[in-house]
């Protein structure tokens, strides 16, 4: 029998032979909420790395072919850092634990190092590339990242900047986003300006109440401490300790774009973030997304993120089905 590893006091991982591993988790808490109830979580991550998993007391044995187990084996060590960090195991935990074409000790151990701690959860990276996002967040002013629907842009996007709001850091949160999938102008939609703009923000604001809770950030927003401000309405204006979110910029024009990034201030931080597969404009070749990363790839002060599907952290369908939409465009292209 040898040792693999050993974590902490209280874990220890043992390679039985070629085709079994033991895991061994003294600390209780921890032990059941990697288990998860009614040993859900392990039984999901068996399926996904089509191994036999028993549980017994504070061990876990996993029998199956030697990548298969070691899958396992990784996937157990994200959990375990993932605990050990937030204290909790999530259900979005498990599917990233075992994302496909992904290599986990590569990848998702270190992405642990990207925690964000709001008041109703911890958010973690899921992958590389969310890493890397996190960290331009924190540590780059102006940051552009491009990438399908379910990679996290937003989401971690809000995540970062209601966190520095809530830590005293910057004095504003600004949403923004081009108002033009609906084919209206605003002044022919009802409302006063929020409620004109509030559809178009709805993903932002789902982010918004999961991470701080509805109250929490109502108040935020009737203060003004979070602004709605519509892209239109950007134009003049000089953004001065605040962290400015350019949502669905796949919609905007380059001109726009660069209006935008031009209002930067003194202690401000801008994020544009978009998805060039879903340009909503009438003539798609306005779109001044991709044109602004190419134009803007060379200024080091400008960190630029590009996702793919392999960074969709939603159901794992959804990876499947951006790829092959991916794939039929390739195909009509040749």
């Amino acid at each position: 029998m040898s040792e693999v590893s050993t974590i902490d006091q209280n874990i220890n991982i043992k390679k039985i032979d070629k085709e079994t591993i033991n895991i061994q988790i003294n600390d209780n808490e921890m032990l059941m909420s990697i288990v998860g109830q009614f040993d859900q979580n392990i039984k999901d991550l068996s399926k996904s790395t089509n191994t036999d998993v028993f549980f017994r007391g504070n061990s876990i044995t996993c029998k199956g072919k030697k990548e298969d187990i070691n899958a396992f084996c990784e996937a157990i060590k994200f959990l375990i850092n993932k605990y050990s960090l937030t204290k909790i195991i999530e259900k979005d935990d498990i599917i990233s634990a075992v994302k496909e074409n992904i290599n986990i000790s590569d990848s998702k151990i270190k992405s642990l190092n990207q925690l964000i701690r709001t008041p109703r959860k911890s958010v973690i990276a899921r992958s590389n590339k969310q890493s890397d996002y996190i960290k331009a967040l924190k540590e780059n002013n102006i940051i552009i990242s491009l990438g399908p629907a379910g990679t996290g842009k937003s989401f971690l996007a809000v995540s970062v900047g209601v966190t520095l709001l809530m830590e005293k850091k910057i004095d504003r949160v600004i949403l923004s986003r081009p108002a033009v999938e609906a084919g209206e102008k605003l002044g022919f939609l009802p409302g006063d300006m929020k409620e004109k703009v509030d559809p178009y923000l709805r993903p932002l604001y789902d982010a918004l109440y999961e991470l701080f809770g509805a109250d929490k950030i109502d108040k935020k927003i009737a203060s003004g401490e979070i602004e709605i401000a519509p892209l239109a309405f950007m134009r003049g204006r000089t953004l001065k300790n605040c962290f400015a979110i350019l949502d669905e910029a796949q919609n905007a024009t380059e001109t726009q774009i660069k209006m935008f990034l031009t209002r930067i201030g003194e202690n401000s931080k801008l994020i544009v973030n978009g998805d060039p597969s879903q340009i909503d404009l009438i003539n798609k070749s306005q779109s001044g997304l991709i044109k602004s990363q190419e134009i803007l790839k060379n200024l080091k002060e400008i960190k630029i993120i590009e996702f793919d599907d392999k960074d969709v952290v939603r159901h794992p369908l959804v990876s499947k089905i951006i790829r092959a939409y991916q794939n039929k465009s390739t195909d009509d292209n040749n």
